[in-house]
């Protein structure tokens, strides 16, 4: 038993090192994607930013049917039209995530209207931009409830069908602030965090679940109304991701089953260099590409 485990023990770096060699030579391989033509997609928060443009790329890119769910309708109803003058069914409901109640009751009407989701896009988030002394209770509530909290809602929703029907996708729109915070956005940052140890998880927990995959994206700062205000020391060097190229990577990630998307590459060092750099060289990285005071131009959303 000892000699067993020993030879376990010695194989295990071995089998480490086997993994990384596969992975990284599939990684340069074209991989077999995903057809969308039988999918039925939901997005959370579809009616603008991020989701608008995921809307659009998965009906362009063939998707059967595509649901919005948000809290405004007037930009529901234009997405959806827009989508639906293109030749794709599209469906909105006015749903806020935070809402348990209301969750389980749209997803209920959703099956009963449209039918089975087969991929869940939880986008919906929000952003206040304040220090948390500046922050009220609610709007730090407001932060955790719709960022984290909805996650668990609708994944509760739609996950147990998908794992019945042996088919379905579940995927969040995360953030790099998960695991890079800035000052000023505090709420942000903490519910973005507890979102990507929850994806972590839900990806880990669903290995032996056949057909059913997961997809976190990780962008760094996107040019959406949601950050509006937001400004970076050297703009040239660090550009705002485009929304629209955010959202085709996604669907690209969603059909190659990849598990983590970071946007853009480069995002990969700056997480490397955090696991290894002492916290006053993040200091001063922060203080000399302009992150440390980013938030202080801050609008928001008007």
């Amino acid at each position: 038993m000892e000699l067993k485990s020993a030879c376990r023990v010695f194989l295990f770096p071995v089998q480490i090192f086997y993994y990384i060699v596969k992975a990284s030579l599939f990684s340069l391989l074209p991989s077999r994607r995903k057809d969308l033509t039988q999918e039925v997609v939901l997005i959370t928060g579809g009616g603008r930013g991020i989701g608008r443009h995921l809307a659009k790329e998965f009906a362009e890119q063939g998707a059967r049917k595509v649901i919005l769910w948000g809290r405004t309708e007037k930009c529901l109803k234009e997405t959806a039209e827009e989508i639906s003058l293109a030749g794709t069914e599209c469906h909105y409901f006015l749903c806020d995530v935070a809402n348990r109640e209301e969750v389980y009751r749209q997803a209920k009407v959703v099956r009963e209207k449209v039918g089975d989701v087969t991929i869940l896009v939880n986008n919906a988030a929000v952003v206040h931009g304040k220090s948390l002394i500046d922050s009220d209770d609610d709007s730090l509530l407001k932060s955790q409830h719709i960022n984290t909290m909805g996650q668990f809602w609708t994944i509760k929703a739609f996950l147990p069908r998908m794992l019945e029907l042996q088919h379905g996708h579940v995927v969040c729109i995360n953030s790099i602030l998960s695991q890079s915070p800035i000052p000023g956005a505090i709420d942000y940052c903490t519910s973005k965090a507890s979102s990507l140890a929850f994806m972590e998880s839900l990806t880990l927990g669903l290995l032996d679940c056949p057909g059913v995959g997961c997809t976190t994206v990780l962008p760094f700062h996107t040019n959406t109304e949601m950050f509006q205000g937001m400004r970076v020391r050297f703009p040239h060097l660090f550009p705002p991701l485009k929304p629209e190229v955010v959202a085709l990577r996604t669907v690209d990630a969603v059909r190659a089953d990849k598990a983590f998307l970071y946007l853009p590459w480069t995002m990969h060092f700056l997480v490397i260099l955090k696991s290894f750099m002492p916290q006053v060289a993040l200091e001063e990285i922060h203080k000399f590409s302009g992150t440390y005071t980013c938030m202080n131009t801050f609008k928001g959303r008007t």
